[in-house]
Formats: C-alpha cells, structure tokens, sequence
C-alpha cells in the first residue's frame, strides 16, 4: 500500500506542475496534460479506496 500511495502523490504532483507551467507559458497542451493527470489520479484514488474497503469487508467474514 505505500507504494501506490506514493504513485498517487507522485501522479498529484506531476499534475500540480503541469498547472503552473501552464500559469507560466499559457500553452493550452501544459493544461490538458494536467487535467487528464488529475482525472487519472482520481480515478487511482477511488481505486485504492475501493481495495481498503473490500480487505475489510474480507477480513470481517
């Protein structure tokens, strides 16, 4: 589990980065780079979420 917490601070931080570099170059590309890391890394997050929730349903039975 600390390992995919890590890809998930590593993908919010690659897309944070994404937004400022778009601030500082106003290159539509650097925003949906960052949009598309975001919506991936929230979609990694509903995943781990959904893993947590299932071990526990499994280690209650």
């Amino acid at each position: 589990m600390p390992v995919f917490r890590g890809i998930l601070l590593l993908l919010l931080v690659a897309g944070l980065v994404c937004f400022v570099m778009y601030m500082v170059t106003r290159q539509a590309s650097w925003r949906v780079l960052g949009l598309r890391l975001v919506t991936w890394t929230v979609v990694a997050g509903l995943v781990f979420f959904a893993v947590l929730a299932i071990e526990r349903l499994i280690a209650k039975v």
